[in-house]
């Protein structure tokens, strides 16, 4: 369930008609987390979500748990957000889980897991959001993809099909949206200090950065500034385009 806002509250929210409304999936921690406090210094409303509470508290954050690929679970936060707002302007579409194992040694249940909070959240997330943006004929739409997909990393190919599909499907929604004044783009970090790779062996990370253009971990404001131009109200031009970061291509 949300943390509900008191009455002062949601008679402010809908007061605030003129703020910039956006909605972060996958913000309990890592650059989920930092994106919303972004948005939050922004001066955003900010909604976010996680399968877990969050501890992450301010005036205009309003937290969700709920599993992105649960259907009804993402309507009723849509339904919360067009009562609370009566808009969305921007969706980070962050969510998202991993696991590294050889194919052969990867059980079914960790494939429907990616596959269910990857693809599907992903898609629902869109589809949803997309009612409510269409609504005001303007919204900007950021998917997570990953360098993992265009690297071919071993040990990773369900992860890596998950984040290719992504791309696919934010080309695909960026044509079929553009009528409604929706842009869809998306983002590949490059390995980036965060839970996902925590368990992955060095010399695995040192190989990865050894196929960029520059040979670094990637940080929260490398993925930030790609973020913040997607959103822009002048990029309205700019759609269907997937942006990896470090030179990979």
């Amino acid at each position: 369930m949300p943390r509900v806002a008191s009455r002062k509250r949601r008679a402010w929210k809908r007061a605030a008609m003129t703020d910039v409304v956006t909605l972060v999936t996958g913000t309990r921690k890592g650059i989920g987390r930092f994106l919303a406090e972004h948005y939050v210094a922004q001066g955003h409303i900010v909604y976010g979500c996680s399968r877990q509470a969050s501890d992450l508290v301010a005036d205009n954050y309003t937290h969700f748990c709920l599993d992105v690929a649960d259907e009804r679970a993402v309507r009723r936060m849509m339904s919360h957000l067009r009562r609370a707002t009566g808009r969305l302007d921007h969706l980070v579409n962050n969510a998202g889980v991993a696991a590294m194992n050889h194919a052969m040694l990867t059980p079914l249940s960790t494939v429907r897991s990616i596959l269910d909070t990857n693809v599907t959240g992903t898609f629902l997330v869109c589809r949803e959001a997309a009612k409510l943006m269409k609504a005001e004929s303007y919204g900007r739409i950021v998917n997570f993809i990953s360098v993992a997909a265009p690297l071919h990393v071993e040990g990773e190919a369900i992860y890596a099909a998950s984040k290719s599909a992504v791309q696919t499907l934010t080309q695909i929604l960026a044509r079929e949206l553009a009528g409604f004044g929706i842009t869809v783009n998306a983002v590949g970090p490059t390995p980036t200090m965060t839970d996902l790779i925590r368990s992955v062996p060095q010399d695995r990370i040192d190989r990865l950065l050894a196929s960029q253009a520059i040979a670094r971990l990637g940080n929260f404001d490398d993925i930030v500034n790609v973020v913040d131009f997607f959103l822009k109200r002048e990029s309205g031009f700019v759609t269907a385009q997937s942006l990896y970061l470090g030179g990979v291509c």
